[in-house]
């Protein structure tokens, strides 16, 4: 795909680009913790999006979406305006922000595509708006910090995609580090990367390819739900602004006060956090079967108290449970469909592939799509003499979940 794209670049547009590569991501637990001011540990992998690019010295932003062969062409001058097809929102926007902030840019020439799942729960969107403000930030030589990028890349989806993200998403697909996860504190935004030692394993994330339509309103529902907690704990300790600021003794001094529902929600974002806490510890101690066990309660504080997940999302969990090969194993993202992240070994992927296909298709009758996946580094410039070279290895691993 990567040489498709430089040579689509060259057949379109006449001259030779830069690329530059953008990961997506994963949440390894703290789950629904960001908007409730908590913790995350995620990490940038190896599903990424491929920008080649370079300046046409127009006034005109020339694009072409290679994974759906549709092209499009903005005016600098004009006032850029939101678009009916989607992935023009998430170029339109970031390009927005750099002029809303001041910055002289030129138009450029672009070719972008890759391999991130569409609705798999892996922020495309956010790979796409980050790689694209690191390629016009490099092209144009404006010296704005990563961390600007990612704040620039937030806003983009908020205002032209309409989605109010929090900022996990961009920010590990700008600050991911090969073998490592990160740990973001969303109230402060402090960060700081753990080493993750998984070189005899690899990510595999289990796609149930379903969307149960609950996961919208109940999304909204949760984060009131949250509020409430808040609002009683605040008459006795004033200095609680989230349940980021909350402790499980607190909870329990005054779970008589709370409905039975927002105590079990509050009681799952305490603990989660908690919990992120303690597998950063495990981490640093190089106790993966420790995280591991992490994220089973993890997903058993979604699905019971939390209740985000769904039986597809069960199931997957369930048959890994006495699993030899893996470590570990949760729901991700938002909840009602989308993605397990699982933890398996290295020289059993392929029977945990066929293992866990097997079940899925008798139970459902249907298959679900497996990716593996490993940690890498955030977004990049991409050196064009190693652009085509694969291991081995990493071609096995992917021919092992086809």
């Amino acid at each position: 795909m990567l040489n498709e794209i430089v040579s689509k670049f060259k057949e379109l547009y006449e001259q030779e680009p830069i690329v530059v590569r953008a990961p997506g991501r994963v949440n390894l637990i703290g789950e629904h913790t960001d908007y409730n001011n908590g913790f995350v540990l995620p990490a940038a992998i190896n599903k990424e999006i491929y920008f080649a690019i370079a300046p046409n010295r127009l006034h005109v932003c020339r694009v072409h979406a290679y994974n759906e062969n549709q092209t499009d062409a903005f005016f600098l001058k004009q006032r850029i305006s939101r678009s009916s097809r989607s992935w023009e929102n998430y170029i339109k926007g970031v390009v927005a922000q750099f002029l809303k902030a001041g910055h002289e840019i030129e138009g450029f020439d672009l070719v972008f595509g890759g391999n991130v799942p569409i609705g798999a729960g892996l922020s495309s969107s956010a790979a796409v708006e980050c790689g694209l403000a690191f390629a016009l930030n490099h092209i144009f030589e404006l010296g704005v910090e990563k961390f600007e990028l990612v704040k620039m890349a937030q806003k983009a989806e908020h205002e032209y995609a309409g989605v109010k993200c929090g900022i996990m998403d961009q920010f590990a697909s700008m600050f991911g580090e090969a073998g490592h996860v990160v740990k973001l504190d969303c109230r402060s935004l402090d960060y700081r990367h753990f080493s993750a030692d998984l070189e005899d394993y690899r990510i595999v994330l289990c796609d149930t390819q379903v969307k149960h339509s609950l996961a919208s309103s109940e999304y909204n529902t949760r984060r009131q739900e949250c509020e409430a907690g808040v609002v009683i704990l605040q008459k006795y300790y004033p200095q609680v602004k989230s349940l980021r600021d909350v402790t499980l003794q607190m909870l329990e001094q005054h779970k008589h006060e709370f409905e039975p529902v927002i105590h079990k929600r509050c009681l799952y974002v305490v603990s989660e956090n908690n919990r992120v806490e303690e597998a950063c510890h495990n981490l640093e101690q190089g106790d993966l079967q420790a995280f591991g066990e992490k994220m089973y309660l993890s997903h058993a504080g979604l699905q019971h108290d939390y209740e985000v997940s769904c039986p597809e999302l069960d199931f997957l969990v369930d048959q890994t449970r006495n699993d030899d090969s893996v470590l570990g194993a949760r729901m991700m993202g938002g909840g009602f469909g989308g993605c397990t992240i699982n933890i398996v070994k290295l020289d059993e992927l392929e029977n945990f592939s066929r293992r866990i296909e097997a079940a899925y298709e008798q139970q459902f009758g249907r298959k679900p799509q497996l990716y593996v996946a490993q940690l890498v580094d955030g977004c990049s410039l991409v050196d064009k003499n190693q652009l085509f070279t694969y291991s081995e290895e990493a071609v096995a691993e992917q021919t092992a979940l086809c």
